[in-house]
């Protein structure tokens, strides 16, 4: 390991590289450190430390500080983090599949995607005024703001944090131009991974290692575990992202004058975790509605006393086990739907028939077609099954160990995934330099190959 260490500092293109993308990583954490103007940072912090975590409008500001790296307890430029044009990406690339237009686009090759992403970071200017207005007026008090300053400071806020993802979004786009790569990716899991000091200060302070120790701190065996179920989760996180099923694919012979060409035989892989984490996401993101809804309801003068609502309160609590059940469900929905949007099998089928390829035993397009898709269908059910483990794994410890909810998030879920995705993507894009070059890579056998 020091010595591929070594070989990635002997090369001046790829240490030019790390080290820009490390500024830029940088620039992207001191950015979390500028407050918006106009408000009183004090109050602002006694006001979010004042806030329910563990109610439903409190899980949704925990969820956005996650993927954001920021917190609630400052008024940051950056708090809206690069969730909006990730966003705005997942609107767009939904309404290719419906929009005739868009489709087209997409068909278009280069020039085609140069215009989408155009309409991405017009769209995402848009959400970003929208999420900022809310978030304004989630600290739109008349106290939080510097006297006199009130309206002032909602709209230097708006235009701030605008700026801000706007910013973050020009930096992610730097990194891929005269970086390693995957700039977006690296700055969600840089907001993901800066959050994690404070969640192992939060876990230590609960360590209790003593004989007598007190009700409900953590003690050897707890924290054994805990670190136990840490490295398994990251294990299986691991597993399920390189997952491949290789589907084996031969060229066929074409004769050029006098010479033979083509027989080749080579793979088609399928990850057997296609979707990634939008699963989770999008699952995440609708349950965050009911809670949400029900708080509202029983906010009413007539249904406080209702016991039906009391009911589904209680049932739809993150703690609870028909949430998790409709979470888990929601996981295995939302990752055949994103298949089916992202795998299209007719495509793949008439693109290998038209490279003059083809699947042993099988015709060449509606047979190969149906093959595929049957394929995937299958995978798609052990991807969706490990999603739906990994995601309630936080709540089931939680529960269990009366740990706080915030700090068991790190052991599963939409973060961990990310930051595992996002890690062995950079680890293959400098081990790709380094075999490049003729260096050995990460490992000795050679390069870092997806599972079977």
């Amino acid at each position: 390991m020091i010595r591929t260490i070594i070989n990635i500092f002997s090369i001046p293109d790829l240490r030019n590289k790390i080290l820009f993308t490390v500024a830029l990583l940088v620039i992207y954490r001191v950015g979390f450190h500028i407050p918006v103007p106009g408000f009183d940072q004090e109050r602002v912090a006694e006001i979010a430390g004042q806030r329910e975590t563990d109610s439903p409008i409190g899980r949704a500001a925990e969820y956005m500080q996650m993927f954001t790296g920021g917190t609630l307890e400052q008024s940051s430029l950056f708090a809206l983090g690069i969730m909006p044009y990730i966003t705005a990406s997942i609107i767009l690339m939904l309404l290719g599949e419906v929009v005739p237009a868009l489709k087209k686009l997409r068909q278009e090759g280069q020039s085609g995607q140069q215009k989408i992403q155009e309409y991405t970071r017009y769209l995402t200017v848009f959400i970003c005024l929208i999420q900022s207005l809310m978030f304004m007026r989630l600290l739109g008090g008349e106290g939080l703001t510097y006297p006199g300053m009130h309206g002032r400071a909602l709209f230097m806020g708006v235009v701030g944090m605008t700026a801000g993802t706007v910013f973050l979004m020009w930096l992610g786009e730097q990194i891929d131009q005269y970086g390693i790569g995957n700039g977006i990716s690296l700055i969600i899991m840089a907001g993901i991974v800066a959050r994690m000091p404070w969640a192992i200060l939060t876990l230590w302070q609960q360590v209790d290692l003593s004989i007598g120790a007190p009700v409900g701190a953590i003690g050897p065996a707890r924290l054994l575990f805990l670190v136990a179920a840490f490295i398994f989760v990251t294990a299986g996180a691991i597993l399920i992202t390189q997952g491949q099923r290789r589907i084996p694919i031969q060229q066929a012979k074409q004769m050029r004058g006098r010479r033979m060409y083509g027989g080749a035989r080579h793979y088609l892989p399928l990850r057997v975790n296609h979707g990634g984490v939008m699963p989770i996401i999008f699952a995440s993101s609708f349950m965050i509605f009911p809670p949400v809804l029900l708080g509202y309801l029983q906010g009413i003068e007539g249904l406080r006393d209702s016991a039906i609502l009391d009911h589904l309160v209680r049932a739809l609590g993150p703690a609870a086990f028909t949430y998790n059940v409709l979470y888990m469900l929601l996981i295995f929905l939302f990752s055949y739907f994103w298949v089916s949007v992202q795998f299209q099998p007719k495509d793949m089928a008439k693109n290998l028939r038209d490279s003059g390829s083809f699947i042993p035993g099988l015709r060449p397009g509606r047979r190969t077609a149906e093959y595929l898709e049957s394929v995937m269908v299958r995978i798609t059910f052990y991807g969706a099954s490990f999603l739906a483990i990994i995601a309630v794994v936080p709540s089931v410890i939680s529960y269990l160990l009366e740990i706080d909810w915030r700090v068991t998030t790190f052991l599963g879920g939409t973060g961990l995934l990310i930051t595992v995705s996002v890690s062995l993507d950079l680890v293959q894009r400098i081990e790709a330099n380094l075999l490049m070059r003729s260096y050995e890579g990460f490992t000795s056998k050679g390069r870092i190959r997806g599972a079977r």
